[in-house]
């Protein structure tokens, strides 16, 4: 029998790849392989969502961010911060996604609930650097969804321990406009 895979250098927008939406640390049976169904719903997110999160981020603070991180300018952080550090342009600030569709083994395997968005590719969790990097994102969401008159579902700030993440969701049809603080 061969295992079923699929091709994760597609693009689902400009800057976001189905791998970097699919990626697990779980070693499943199911290999977490999204529904074409699934793969649409996350096009639409990277598409209509974190793109303009990405371009608004850096365009209103990109350049401060890019040294704080980089370590560059005199009001560098004086401990590193979690995750990858930047090697692209110092204007350049990636989002980074460290959870988008989960199929339903990973969904159980990490605790998920059973409903998640997670399952449909309707949600990512947005690494965040901070509670102030959190709360800028958080805020640029929330002008997008006004700017553009788009709904999402849910914009959870968590924070478990010293990682802290935003969890984002947008489905084809009944969005709930559900913002939520869950900082344990």
């Amino acid at each position: 029998m061969n295992k079923a895979s699929i091709n994760k250098d597609i693009k689902l927008s400009e800057h976001f790849t189905l791998g970097e939406l699919t990626k697990t640390s779980y070693i499943t049976a199911d290999g977490n392989i999204p529904s074409r169904v699934a793969i649409e719903n996350l096009k639409n997110i990277c598409e209509n969502w974190l793109e303009d999160l990405r371009y608004s981020y850096n365009t209103l603070y990109g350049q401060r961010e890019a040294t704080l991180l980089l370590g560059t300018g005199p009001n560098k952080r004086s401990s590193p911060l979690p995750g990858p550090v930047p090697s692209r342009r110092s204007d350049d600030i990636p989002i980074v996604i460290s959870s988008g569709f989960r199929s339903e083994e990973v969904n159980r395997m990490c605790g998920g609930a059973v409903n998640s968005n997670h399952l449909t590719g309707c949600a990512v969790d947005i690494r965040c650097y901070g509670p102030e990097h959190m709360i800028r994102l958080a805020g640029i969401l929330l002008d997008i969804a006004d700017g553009t008159k788009k709904d999402f579902d849910e914009l959870i700030q968590e924070k478990r321990g010293t990682t802290y993440w935003i969890h984002f969701a947008v489905r084809p049809k009944e969005n709930r406009r559900k913002i939520l603080f869950d900082c344990r």
